[in-house]
């Protein structure tokens, strides 16, 4: 399927690697400017030569979620420049570590919240005025399928990923009544370097590229799409709604 986001302004968290980097790259296929968050000024770099090879344009924009001051700042630049957002995709996240819930350090499990869980909060309240200001705002908030499972050992990262997808579901019926549309998704096992750090003995090559995962997002931000606090999971290329496990 064809997405048109010609004239779009889209912004993409964890844009220097992994689902954010080609999700960002198929915005700018499709027409939209994309202001590219990360923290690794060298994948934004590349990502904005591969953005600019498929004739689209970008804003990088490097910096560290967890620097809640720069969020807020990042909402009235684009104010300032565009006067609205028209996308976000709200992709960046640690993993922290693979642990019993009472051998976590007190640092590790906040730093997990503080990226995953507050700076997401805080990203919505900066650019929700913003993608108000769209005719057809859309948002997807990336979630996992740890936020159900609560497998053994992933205890914060699992805390988290319920966490944002509430937000996400709140927020959506906040907004029912406007235009904006907001979508959470789990990707899926996909060859990350998250996965790998997850999961260090899988063969990433029997995982979905990232790049999969973005094309198979992509109508969840279309101009026509109209369901508004879904939680999709990609399957083989496609969006499947999502059953919470027995």
């Amino acid at each position: 399927m064809s997405v048109n986001l010609s004239g779009k302004v889209a912004l993409v968290t964890g844009a220097s690697r992994g689902i954010g980097y080609f999700t960002a790259l198929e915005l700018a296929k499709a027409g939209a400017h994309v202001i590219a968050c990360a923290r690794t000024v060298g994948g934004l770099e590349d990502l904005d030569d591969a953005i600019k090879a498929a004739g689209g344009s970008a804003t990088l924009v490097p910096f560290d979620l967890a620097d809640m001051n720069a969020i807020d700042a990042l909402g009235a630049s684009i104010f300032e420049r565009w006067g609205k957002l028209d996308i976000l995709v709200a992709n960046a996240g640690v993993l922290g570590v693979i642990s019993p819930i009472g051998h976590i350090e007190a640092k590790v499990f906040e730093k997990v919240m503080t990226i995953n869980v507050t700076a997401t909060w805080r990203l919505i309240r900066s650019v929700d005025p913003l993608l108000t200001r769209s005719e057809a705002g859309r948002a997807i908030i990336l979630s996992s399928a740890a936020a159900h499972r609560c497998r053994p050992f992933w205890g914060a990262y699992s805390a988290s990923k319920a966490a944002v997808e509430a937000l996400s579901r709140t927020w959506a019926g906040e907004s029912e009544n406007t235009p904006l549309r907001i979508t959470s998704v789990d990707p899926g096992a996909t060859r990350t370097a998250m996965r790998a750090q997850a999961v260090p003995g899988e063969n990433p090559e029997t995982l979905p590229h990232p790049s999969e995962v973005a094309k198979a997002m992509m109508p969840l931000l279309a101009p026509d799409y109209t369901e508004t606090g879904k939680l999709f999971i990609v399957r083989e290329n496609k969006l499947v709604g999502y059953r919470m496990p027995e």
